[in-house]
């Protein structure tokens, strides 16, 4: 009696694939820095939404921040307000932070939300403000060795993630805009502009994570752009450090984010390419994976898995 040929079993074999890797993050929580591409493609968003929302049914403990800074950039243009940079990030003014609260919490926020309770009642959204999650301290930028005022951003000083772990114990998806509050007495009324990548590391730090994961618009982090578009698979945290002066200016708070995480105890960090659908997933479940991930020491990992 013959086999019935059965046209799914290719699913079935990639599914088994996945069996390793589910068996290995259940239960572990995941932080997510939500950024770039992904950010404005409507397919992108869609498809980054149903990969958290595959995490959290898959068992695992997801955790989404966010920037928003082409949405940013686009309605200060819109109130005749100049986007200026200095040292790779936003010169905040007092009326542009208004800008920037108003869009992470009100706009970019709330769509991110919407997209993922299409498939229930999971993400929550909230910000750094929330529950005391995020404090923060003026940060000043360093350009050529100088001291410069760039106004309204924050160098994050202090995590509480008591809230962000009620609601993962809850089964919910925070969503977190990366906007904290001032942790100086004297004027505890201020909120400051946080760089999300900076901001996500802190938190999977505070979190115990097992995983970072950033998204961003390039393959991983190059082993010598522009002259080769080779992309590191995997690097340790002092390898990186050895890195960190000669990268671009927009990989640099990417890359920091991920060495302040390995070396707080979060066991991977991992770049990914955020322009292709399903990346988080491809990372996550499949044997190749891709991207760049980065490592703690050898000798700060005994005990890690």
């Amino acid at each position: 009696m013959s086999t019935r040929k059965h046209t799914a079993l290719p699913k079935a074999r990639t599914l088994i694939e996945a069996l390793p890797w589910l068996t290995r993050h259940h239960g572990k929580t995941v932080v997510i820095k939500f950024g770039g591409n992904a950010m404005i493609d409507e397919e992108l968003k869609r498809a980054f939404a149903q990969d958290v929302v595959f995490l959290r049914h898959a068992g695992l403990r997801p955790v989404v921040v966010h920037g928003g800074g082409p949405q940013i950039s686009a309605q200060l243009d819109l109130l005749g307000l100049e986007s200026e940079f200095k040292g790779g990030l936003r010169v905040t003014t007092p009326e542009a932070m208004n800008v920037v609260r108003m869009v992470l919490a009100g706009q970019v926020q709330r769509e991110l939300v919407g997209l993922l309770n299409e498939h229930g009642p999971l993400a929550v959204g909230m910000t750094g403000e929330d529950a005391h999650l995020m404090a923060a301290t003026k940060h000043y930028a360093d350009i050529d060795g100088e001291r410069v005022d760039i106004g309204r951003v924050g160098e994050i000083t202090a995590i509480d993630p008591g809230a962000v772990q009620a609601l993962l114990d809850d089964g919910r998806i925070p969503v977190i805009s990366s906007i904290a509050r001032s942790s100086d007495e004297e004027d505890a009324s201020a909120v400051f502009n946080v760089n999300a990548d900076t901001a996500a590391a802190a938190l999977a730090a505070a979190l115990g994570a097992e995983t970072l994961m950033v998204l961003t618009d390039v393959e991983g982090l190059y082993e010598d752009w522009p002259d080769s578009d080779e992309v590191i698979s995997r690097l340790t945290a002092s390898e990186l450090e050895k890195l960190l002066p000669d990268l671009a200016s927009g990989m640099v708070p990417k890359m920091r984010g991920c060495l302040h995480a390995v070396r707080n105890g979060v066991h991977t960090a991992r770049v990914i390419d955020g322009r292709v659908q399903h990346s988080i997933l491809l990372e996550i479940f499949t044997d190749e994976g891709i991207g760049t991930m980065v490592v703690p020491d050898a000798n700060t990992i005994e005990g890690a898995t």
